[in-house]
């Protein structure tokens, strides 16, 4: 049953188990009221909520029979008008007649117990809700229809094709053709060693379609921070002055480049100062930037380089970063004499006016340039964003060099075979064939209530 918090024009509650039906026909009056077994699935009828003779609510209630419904037992949702109070009533209605209420995620664990998705397509459930990006969106939807779960399987059929060749060399050890199985055995390892490897590299692309790129915007006081983040926001979303040390604290914004998350930190001016507030925000600063995938660092070209530009640079040296020349409206040269300066830490340098929003598309092109963004083709290929997933499947590769290993030492066919099952029993804790109740109890946790 889905618990209610918001105010919307359309409300759901929805049951699912097997008394779902006996307890709606306690509180729904139907206009045209007939039988539950002649009522097909898949279907709506219109009536009330009632408490006794008391009409509750007007409301329209969809019927899914088992197994075709979302947890393949019987279900049904009322679709009412979605005030707090309505909610409340009917939801405590539901209760009083033998209704239970749902734990988090429990409708689609439901759907994982009784086998209708595995365990990977019901994580893609809480990703695709998840969603920032329509990239994002479309990985967990590919997860969802099983593309994944479908290429795990193909690799679990290779290394039982494997086994069942052990299993021929031990039952019959007279026919001697171990040396041929051996050579078979290891060509079948090769091709699930890169099988894996393609989807454990993926995980770079999927954790930057998930997470999105920390990017934090360092430079001294007034280089034009401020009003970059805007520029980029295109919303005076934080508060530009002439006068220096403005921002002592972190903005944090999101916005999406390419379709993929980029989680934008604009930070406090570095320089020395006496004041104990921006010490703290200039700290706070230089942390962010150590955390952060890439850090922009903006320098106003309007005016010399001071020793705290130089030790910005210093600061982004070992990091993914692009260095922004700022206010190229006041300075059309652009210091020329800084330029070999800059290239000393960066490649990756842009001149833009962040007041007059010019040259922000050529920011847009360097990350997607550094990340790599237009590789990433989440329509043809399998990308793992999950970070479960991604351990598990380095664990099976680690398995499968060892079981290399131990064919190619003329090691004894049961060791083969402990290592064989390590890869399967790691995949299939990405399924759910052999998962423990606990990981399960953890997964399900993080969903949200009524899914």
């Amino acid at each position: 049953m889905l618990r209610h918090h918001g105010i919307g024009g359309i409300g759901i509650i929805r049951m699912s188990g097997k008394n779902s039906f006996e307890i709606l026909d306690k509180i729904f009056r139907p206009k045209n009221a007939e039988s539950i077994d002649k009522i097909k699935g898949y279907s709506i009828k219109y009536g009330n909520i009632i408490d006794g003779d008391k009409i509750i609510d007007e409301v329209l209630v969809s019927y899914f029979k088992e197994p075709k419904s979302y947890t393949t037992e019987n279900m049904c949702e009322i679709n009412s008008h979605g005030g707090n109070i309505i909610m409340k009533k009917i939801l405590e209605l539901c209760l009083k007649n033998g209704a239970d209420l749902a734990e988090p995620g429990e409708f689609t664990k439901r759907a994982f117990l009784n086998g209708r998705i595995d365990l990977a397509q019901a994580e893609s459930v809480i990703d695709i809700i998840n969603a920032k990006t329509d990239r994002e969106a479309n990985v967990g939807i590919k997860q969802l229809e099983g593309y994944l779960s479908e290429e795990i399987k193909k690799i679990k059929e290779l290394i039982l094709n494997i086994m069942t060749n052990i299993e021929v060399s031990i039952d019959y050890p007279e026919y001697d053709i171990e040396e041929v199985q051996e050579t078979e055995n290891l060509d079948v390892l090769e091709k699930v060693k890169d099988k894996l490897k393609k989807l454990e590299e993926s995980f770079d692309n999927g954790k930057i379609i998930k997470n999105g790129i920390k990017t934090a915007i360092i430079g001294r006081p007034n280089a034009g921070k401020s009003s970059l983040l805007n520029a980029i926001l295109k919303e005076d979303r934080a508060i530009v002055t002439e006068y220096e040390g403005t921002t002592r604290d972190t903005i944090e914004e999101d916005v999406s480049i390419n379709g993929i998350p980029l989680k934008i930190i604009d930070t406090a001016g570095i320089r020395e100062t006496e004041n104990e507030v921006e010490k703290l925000g200039i700290a706070k600063s230089r942390e962010i930037s150590k955390e952060a995938d890439l850090v922009i660092a903006i320098f106003d070209i309007s005016k010399p380089l001071k020793k705290e530009d130089f030790d910005i640079l210093e600061m982004i040296k070992d990091k993914k970063n692009i260095i922004v020349l700022n206010k190229v409206d006041l300075n059309q040269d652009v210091l020329t004499d800084n330029d070999n300066e800059f290239k000393k830490y960066s490649n990756n340098i842009i001149k833009i006016s962040a007041l007059k929003k010019t040259g922000i598309e050529n920011l847009y092109n360097k990350i997607t340039e550094i990340f790599n963004l237009n590789q990433i083709n989440v329509d043809s290929e399998i990308v793992i964003t999950n970070i479960r997933h991604k351990n598990l499947i380095s664990k099976a590769i680690e398995s499968v060099l060892k079981s290399e290993e131990s064919i190619k030492d003329k090691m004894p066919i049961d060791v083969v075979a402990i290592f064989l099952k390590d890869i399967l029993e790691n995949l299939g804790n990405i399924t759910g064939d052999v998962v423990t109740e606990d990981i399960i109890n953890d997964i399900f946790s993080k969903f949200c209530l009524g899914k």
